[in-house]
This record gives structure tokens, sequence and C-alpha cells, in this order.
């Protein structure tokens, strides 16, 4: 990475990424990096460097850094989608 990265371009990769989302690596240029492309995983945080925290479904949790490792958001399912949606209306008050 050139350079620490700004409180605002912090902010976005957080925004971008909240924990739950899914990656899929597509390259990791780290010799010591256990994870091979098209490992998939859970982002649990990110850190004030603006490193996404994983958990990989192979049981790994190194991180991963946007602008250097190369990795796409697995897009939720309709399903998902329509779950959250449903559990968020059921969220109100209720007598």
């Amino acid at each position: 990475m050139k350079g620490f990265l700004s409180q605002k371009q912090v902010e976005t990769i957080k925004e971008q990424y909240p924990v739950g989302t899914r990656i899929e690596l597509i390259h990791m240029d780290d010799p010591y990096g256990p994870n091979e492309a098209g490992t998939q995983g859970t982002v649990e945080g990110v850190d004030d460097a603006g490193t996404l925290h994983m958990r990989w479904d192979n049981g790994r949790t190194l991180g991963i850094v946007p602008g250097e490792d190369q990795f796409k958001v697995i897009p939720k399912s309709q399903e998902e989608v329509m779950e959250n949606d449903q559990k968020q209306t059921m969220g109100g008050m209720g007598m």
C-alpha cells in the first residue's frame, strides 16, 4: 500500500464492506497467504488502516487489503435479501 489512508477513506471502506459482507478472493500477493483464488469468507470488521479482517470458510483469519489484494463481493442471494427485508418489517412495534 502506498502511504496511509485518510480517515475518510477508511470510513468509505467500512461502508463498502460492512460486517457480514461475503468476499471471494481473486489474488493475494502474499507468500505466506494461505488462501487460494476462489476462497470465500466473511468480513468480521475493518480496522483503522482499512484492512478487512476476515473469517475465511477454510478456517483462516488472514486480513485483506483493498487496493493491494484482489477480491470481489459475493452478492446476497435474492432469498437472503427477501428474508432480511421481512425481518426488518417485522421489527416494528407490535401489540
